[in-house]
């Protein structure tokens, strides 16, 4: 079901810009390295100009005629919409067109499912492809509308079409269940983390913002790196040291991209929860695009779907080589403005390719990560000895001498967030 041809599909892009939608309608030079990302051989890009969107074609009915006349001088397989169809507004255009249709979400999906490694990667993209499949089941299926029974299928009156739905069904809680389990993973391993006392810092962006190439600048590792959108899918982890706070947990994570698909978003929340609950994140952004600020706008929002939008951000802004005056801003730092996120601390210009600026971001981190930590000599008490085993259990004893009252005087270096835990849980 999820297999792609090995070669590549012509295909005609299509394109509407709504003058009376309020929603900000993708890009469509970011459109066409979606497609080339697939796979597909562009044969023609066609840009529509509606006030709105037409409930049967989603285009007019003129346009549909051209279009039609160009799939069939161009010998074309496949049309690309730059949006998402209705169920309806695909059978619709699939019948009149007599080829296949794909919307946004499910090109995002393709892509997707031929770069997926991991178990977990896999499991997540066909969750996401069954979700989308599910509400559009009924295309080019009326034909198994008759009733169908037999061992299995629910017994004689079931529909066909019904058994599929049911079948769906049945996969998708499956792979739920097998993502719970991953989940369980991650949560003991991040238990383990929260034990060692290691600051978690993700990396984090839209998609080609160059955010696995710092993080093989960073870490030494060799990620997948290529110009191209959605190049890595599976999370990576790595530990580095950074100046006066000792090893940290260093996350690359997939990119963002403008109206990420919610299916994707759902199916990868397990995944994403790593962002949610990190200590920083270094939110990455190609400076060298025109569409900057839109970029940072779409990696917000799924920041906010998925319970990240207060953990704290450093700016990051990569490929200031590729600006004139690259070399006054490489590795200048810039407090927030006034009426920025709250939660971003600093922006600061680097270029991750050629290793510039990368120094004064590793020094730029380990300070929030030291304002973040409760660094304190404490005097324990002979009846706190629970408390002082958890200290240890976190690993956060620097240097411990008895009290000839009774008792510890114990230096600590621990995360605020942790001491503030273990006073609610050992001292109330």
């Amino acid at each position: 079901m999820f297999e792609r041809p090995k070669s590549g599909e012509r295909a005609v892009l299509v394109h509407v810009d709504f003058r009376k939608v309020v929603e900000a309608t993708p890009h469509f030079q970011e459109f066409q390295e979606l497609a080339k990302a697939a796979g597909a051989e562009v044969a023609l890009s066609m840009e529509v100009v509606r006030e709105r969107p037409d409930p049967k074609f989603f285009i007019g009915t003129g346009k549909v005629e051209e279009l039609n006349e160009a799939i069939k001088n161009l010998k074309v397989e496949l049309v690309l919409f730059n949006h998402d169809l209705s169920p309806s507004q695909e059978r619709n255009l699939e019948k009149e067109l007599k080829c296949r249709v794909v919307s946004r979400t499910g090109l995002i999906l393709d892509i997707f499912a031929s770069r997926a490694r991991t178990f977990e990667g896999k499991l997540q993209v066909e969750l996401a492809q069954l979700q989308h499949l599910s509400t559009r089941l009924i295309r080019g299926w009326t034909h198994l509308e008759r009733q169908k029974g037999g061992i299995g299928l629910k017994g004689p009156g079931e529909t066909q079409l019904e058994t599929d739905r049911r079948l769906l069904r049945n996969r998708i809680q499956m792979i739920r269940q097998r993502l719970g389990q991953v989940q369980l993973q991650r949560q003991q391993n991040r238990r383990a983390r929260v034990k060692q006392a290691i600051p978690t810092v993700a990396i984090v962006g839209y998609t080609n913002a160059g955010k696995s190439t710092l993080f093989n600048q960073l870490t030494g590792a060799d990620v997948f790196i290529a110009n191209q959108v959605f190049a890595t899918l599976d999370p990576t982890a790595r530990t580095i040291t950074l100046p006066g706070i000792g090893p940290i947990m260093l996350v690359d994570t997939v990119g963002f991209i403008q109206n990420l698909p919610h299916t994707l978003v759902d199916a990868f929340r397990a995944t994403l929860e790593e962002t949610a609950l990190a200590d920083l994140l270094i939110h990455v952004v190609d400076v060298s695009s025109e569409h900057q600020e839109d970029n940072i706008k779409a990696v917000n929002q799924v920041l906010n779907e998925i319970g990240a939008n207060e953990v704290p951000q450093i700016l990051v802004l990569n490929k200031a080589d590729l600006l004139v005056n690259s070399k006054s801003v490489i590795g200048l730092v810039k407090e927030k403005s006034e009426g920025e996120n709250i939660s971003q601390l600093a922006r600061i210009w680097i270029s991750a390719v050629k290793k510039q600026g990368l120094e004064k971001l590793k020094n730029l981190m380990a300070t929030y990560l030291n304002e973040d930590m409760f660094v304190a000599e404490i005097d324990l008490a002979p009846n706190e000895g629970a408390f002082r085993a958890a200290l240890y259990d976190l690993k956060a004893v620097k240097t411990e001498t008895d009290l000839e009252k009774g008792g510890w005087k114990i230096a600590v270096r621990l995360t605020k967030t942790q001491w503030q835990k273990l006073n609610r849980e050992k001292r109330g």
